[in-house]
Parts: C-alpha cells; structure tokens; sequence
C-alpha cells in the first residue's frame, strides 16, 4: 500500500520521478472527460484563457484549438506539472499564445478582471477551501466572465470515495457542493451537467 499511496497522491501536486510518471498519464487519461466536459462551453471568441491545475497541459492546448484567437495563461503549483505544460504547448508558446506558470488558486498573483473563461479540470478535489478559491478566480474574471468546472467524480460515487480515503487532502464535492461554494463567491447563472453513464461533473458559472 505504501507505494501505492505514493503514487496515486501524486494527483494533489505531481513531484519527482512518481510525480512525472503520474503527469505523463494525466493528459490521455482525463482526455474523454475533458472533451465532455469541454462540449458544453458556449463561450464565444474570449480573448483571455485562465487555466488552473493544468497538469500536464493537454487541455490549455485543446482550449486554444477551440478558442484559435484567444491567449491562455496555465497555472499549476507543481513544478513537475510547470514543465510538462510548457514542453506539450511549446509551439503555442513560441507563438506568443501562451504561458505557463507556475501559482496558487487561492492567490492567483493575477490582474482582477483580465479573463473571459477559466476553467479547471479534475483539480478543485485539492483546492484550500472552495469558497476561498473560487472568490479568486471571480477576482480575475471578467463581468460576464465564464468559470467552468469538470470532474471525474460526482462526490457520489465509490471509486473516487476510495481515493478520498488515501490521498491526504483530497475532498470530492456533489454539484449542490460545488454550487452552493460557486454562489456564495458571488457568480450567478449556474449550469451544471452529469454525464448519463458516468460520475462525470461539470459545472459553469457566469460572473
């Protein structure tokens, strides 16, 4: 169990070798729910791109297929993660389309109001108080400004309970969980979506 418990606990801040073989797998692994996740946006030509917890990058990238002219700024607190994002979105960083940093959900170091969409994929389990956090991200949206969620788990469902068990610091939230902590940072105009066969989640939110 120890190294087993190692292993998956690199999910909450990927670091040394576990902590790259666990981003490695990260961008194809979460890829189906992502896209899921993603076909819901009906966000139209944002100019700024937040993503926050963006793991080992692959979902920044899909953003800017999606969104050809916005910019996007991608934000993690590993370093393991920093560098993983910067290597997959190199040409777009070339390009002057993106940047990686990285930063702390909880204090951004981020204009107020810069961003149209931020989003956040499979990360809000480790967050330090939604409430808190998700204040934050508000900070940095714009009015009108759009925050999105997607989860692997609905706060329900048995596989991700065990998880929770194992990883020291990890919380799976319900939609009501993260609806209440949304509305009580001040959005409004909350969606939110469940996937017909899965615990799939997401969540949006307009400023």
């Amino acid at each position: 169990m120890g190294l087993y418990k190692n292993f998956v606990s690199q999910t909450r801040k990927p670091e040394g070798v576990l902590g790259k073989m666990m981003v490695n797998g990260m961008n194809g692994g979460h890829a189906a729910m992502a896209d899921w996740g993603m076909s819901h946006l009906q966000v139209e030509y944002p100019t700024y791109l937040l993503e926050i917890g963006c793991g080992g990058g692959r979902n920044a990238g899909e953003l800017m297929k999606k969104y050809p002219s916005a910019y996007m700024t991608a934000v993690d607190y590993s370093d393991v993660s920093v560098e993983k994002a910067t290597n997959y979105n190199k040409e777009a960083i070339d390009n002057g389309r993106c940047e990686v940093k990285q930063g702390d959900v909880s204090n951004l170091n981020l204009p107020d109001g810069k961003f149209e969409l931020a989003t956040a994929f499979e990360t809000i389990y480790f967050w330090p108080g939604l409430h808190r956090c998700f204040s934050e991200v508000f900070r940095v949206l714009k009015d009108e400004g759009t925050f999105m969620i997607v989860n692997e788990s609905d706060g329900k469902d048995e596989a991700s309970l065990k998880y929770e068990s194992i990883i020291e610091g990890m919380k799976c939230y319900t939609i009501e969980d993260i609806e209440s902590a949304i509305i009580s940072a001040g959005f409004k105009e909350v969606k939110s979506f469940h996937h017909e066969s899965k615990p799939w989640i997401t969540v949006i939110a307009k400023k």
